[in-house]
């Protein structure tokens, strides 16, 4: 079990456990109340701890490398999943993943970002930082279930689309940018939901859903605390800062009217309960799938366009008098 630093406290506790639980293999002195006693401290220990994250905790907590990925929440959830390769024009782009796949019964098109589970597969993986080639697939995938009239799930965890060279000259841009417009007019239900990391139009270009929700400890931003830092202080040194003034965490993003909603976590994060985390998760998709399969395509899509058309907020300059004149250079 890998601990963050901010559980210390936690891990303390298990280290205690672990020399207690081993005592009492020996068999020589009855260790069970101590052992009692210490579970329901690293259970009362854990819920203070994560009663009051900061931001910067739950962006720590987004990338921990026992968190599930997109496989093993499509493994959990999904029966019967065929994973669909290539966007039919350059390569399959391996930080993208998708197919059919049946959730209870009911046939959907899951889509999500792929980090890896070790070294090997997260260069594998480019680390779930996807070319232009993976949002293309992306958006095949997607005009594919829309012509069998299948819903769509994305699964968004990624520090970026990938900045190289390469996926520039391959139209990075383009790719994203043809994946919101068409997203946005896809005429089948569509949820999106952030498992982790949710960075900038990396995030963006498979985030446009009638419904987006955030689990609970993941975030979601243009720019992640370390880049921000960087900029601002010339530093990655001043990330936590940077966390809090970016105001990133899924209450934040509710607040502001960017997602639709929260998916609570178990108490402990999903790395520490992954199966419950999968339940839950499965639960949420079906209940959105069912309340918005029930509206009209049509009607569907223009609810679509009306939120995201509505988000930020702007200020209309004041008009100038008419008594007042023009600044220089400017006809009135």
């Amino acid at each position: 079990m890998t601990f963050l630093e901010f559980e210390q406290p936690i891990a303390d506790l298990y280290e205690q456990l672990e020399k207690a639980k081993q005592i009492e293999d020996k068999g020589k002195v009855d260790v069970s109340s101590t052992i009692k006693e210490l579970e329901k401290k690293i259970k009362t220990t854990r819920k203070e701890l994560y009663s009051n994250l900061t931001g910067w905790q739950k962006v720590q907590l987004s990338r921990h490398p026992e968190r599930p990925y997109t496989l093993y929440y499509i493994e959990q959830i999904c029966k019967n999943f065929i994973e669909l390769h290539g966007d039919r024009n350059v390569k399959d782009d391996k930080a993208i993943v998708g197919g059919f796949g049946s959730i209870d019964g009911k046939t959907v098109m899951m889509i999500g970002h792929q980090k890896g589970v070790n070294t090997k597969m997260r260069q594998y993986r480019n680390f779930g930082m996807a070319n232009p080639e993976g949002y293309r697939k992306a958006l095949r995938l997607m005009k594919l279930a829309e012509k069998f009239n299948k819903p769509v799930i994305t699964l968004i965890d990624t520090p970026g689309a990938y900045p190289g060279l390469e996926a520039e000259e391959h139209g990075q841009a383009e790719a994203i940018a043809r994946n919101l417009y068409e997203m946005t007019t896809l005429k089948v239900p569509i949820v999106c939901i952030v498992i982790g990391e949710g960075a900038s139009g990396g995030a963006l270009g498979i985030g446009i859903g009638d419904r987006v929700l955030m689990l609970e400890n993941t975030w979601y931003s243009v720019i992640s605390p370390e880049s921000c830092s960087s900029i601002l202080w010339r530093s990655w040194d001043y990330k936590e800062q940077a966390a809090e003034a970016l105001k990133l965490t899924a209450n934040h993003m509710t607040e502001f009217g960017l997602v639709d909603g929260i998916i609570e976590e178990p108490v402990g994060g999903a790395h520490a309960y992954p199966e419950e985390m999968a339940k839950l998760l499965k639960k949420e998709i079906k209940a959105q799938l069912e309340v918005l399969q029930a509206i009209d395509p049509l009607e569907r899509v223009n609810q679509r366009i009306e939120k995201f058309s509505a988000m930020g907020k702007f200020k209309s300059a004041r008009p100038m008098s008419k008594s007042a004149s023009p600044p220089k250079g400017v006809k009135a």
